[in-house]
């Protein structure tokens, strides 16, 4: 005899594949009484799945949207298309920076029978994910890895590489994944150094836990750690400027991805900069077209001037009012 789970799966099964059922179809089609139908269909609805009636001899049974999400039942095809479709979501951030499509691909993978499990391997394998000139490549298979070490809560050892290609190994204790719009960045705690570090996920080349089981006590804000590192991290030279604007108007003019921001009243922002050095991080302050005091380094405001100068010698007329008012602003 078919098991009452089982049978109640296969009752959701019917009830998907078309409008609407009556009770004696039912009983037919599962080979049981109507009673057990009638008795199955109460189960179903204290489990959340909606399920409409029509009173009468006539009348049928259909599966409705409800308020809830129950357990959904899908068969291999359908599996596997709902988790390639996950994956070019979480991939592409197409949903944004929640994490949702690559949180709902980990719990599916982790359910999917193995079977299905290993077709979907072999598409991982196959399939190239072609990104933007500047856009890196990582495997899904290494995204999934590092979204299920944040959900452990378990100290990993950590191989990675840095910007100039050495590699090191290292305990971390994993946090949080987050996507910038660009890249994926992998946020753990560094055990020896006792630092919350960000780690560009696509320089991963390996990730195992260690058994040793953590608590993280004084977890940082994930994005804005993110942003700080992007903005500022990798250069070997950092501006800061003052802005005469609100906060919003401040990151719509320097992204987050580009500076880190602070409010320095209701109509000013601090704005944090990196840069290669102070003649580049000038030119790309020049390029904003728009009043701002440099608040440190020197030599950045010396390079500003420099080229301030160097703009007055060579435009005269109109253009010659607005950068006088930009270098008021510099002095």
């Amino acid at each position: 005899m078919i098991s009452a789970s089982a049978r109640l799966l296969r009752l959701v099964s019917l009830l998907a594949a078309r409008p609407s059922w009556t009770c004696g179809e039912l009983a037919d089609r599962m080979t049981v009484t109507e009673r057990t139908v009638r008795r199955d269909i109460a189960k179903l609805r204290e489990l959340g799945y909606a399920i409409e009636s029509d009173p009468g001899p006539w009348g049928g049974y259909r599966l409705h949207a409800g308020s809830q999400v129950p357990p959904l039942i899908l068969d291999d095809e359908e599996a596997l298309a709902v988790a390639v479709g996950l994956r070019e979501a979480a991939l592409s951030g197409a949903l944004g920076g929640d994490q949702a499509a690559l949180s709902a691909l980990l719990k599916l993978r982790q359910v999917l029978p193995k079977r299905i499990a290993d077709r979907l391997s072999e598409m991982d394998a196959a399939f190239v994910h072609t990104p933007r000139p500047d856009e890196p490549q990582i495997t899904p298979g290494m995204l999934l890895e590092l979204a299920a070490a944040c959900r452990r809560g378990e100290r990993a050892r950590l191989s990675y590489r840095d910007w100039e290609g050495r590699s090191t190994v290292r305990d971390v204790d994993p946090y949080r994944l987050v996507h910038t719009g660009r890249r994926w960045y992998f946020v753990a705690r560094d055990v020896t150094r006792g630092q919350w570090r960000t780690f560009r996920a696509d320089r991963v080349d390996r990730l195992k836990p260690t058994g040793h089981p953590v608590e993280l006590t004084d977890p940082p804000d994930p994005a804005l750690l993110v942003s700080r590192s992007v903005a500022t991290g990798p250069y070997p030279l950092c501006a800061t400027v003052r802005l005469p604007m609100s906060m919003d108007q401040a990151l719509r003019l320097i992204p987050s991805t580009v500076g880190t921001h602070r409010p320095d009243g209701p109509d000013a922002t601090i704005v944090d900069i990196g840069g290669p050095d102070a003649d580049g991080l000038a030119r790309y302050l020049l390029s904003l077209a728009t009043p701002l005091r440099v608040l440190s380094p020197e030599a950045v405001r010396n390079a500003l001037l420099s080229h301030i100068q160097e703009i007055f010698e060579d435009n005269a007329g109109s253009h010659g009012n607005d950068v006088a008012r930009t270098s008021a602003e510099h002095q």
